[in-house]
């Protein structure tokens, strides 16, 4: 079991499958990612870089492609959440889109090998 599966059996959600998904797609965007536990919360790394973290709070999934930047580029796409520079707020009861979710990975992977 990796760290990221260790961290979510612990918790006491229903959202439990919802958060295995994001890893799941997280990992297959990104297949040699390094799972994390940063900031008290599930994260991944590649090449010894942060790219992507996610957590369970009372009312939504935050969803944080660790800088403003990609939230910026991807805006529109974005629209329907609520948003601050670092966090896509994700709603409990409708989850992310597969395919936005893998937008937002593969934004964010093209900043860092800028």
């Amino acid at each position: 079991m990796t760290i990221i599966e260790e961290y979510i059996e612990k918790l006491q959600t229903p959202y439990k499958s919802e958060l295995m998904r994001i890893r799941e797609i997280v990992l297959e965007v990104v297949p040699d990612a390094e799972e994390i536990i940063g900031y008290g919360m599930p994260g991944f790394k590649y090449h010894g870089k942060a790219f992507f973290g996610f957590d369970l709070h009372k009312e939504h999934i935050g969803i944080y492609p660790y800088g403003g930047e990609t939230i910026e580029i991807l805006k529109d796409a974005l629209r329907e959440y609520a948003l601050s520079k670092g966090t896509i707020k994700v709603p409990l009861d409708k989850p992310i889109p597969e395919t936005l979710l893998r937008e937002i990975i593969k934004t964010r992977l093209s900043l860092l090998r800028k």
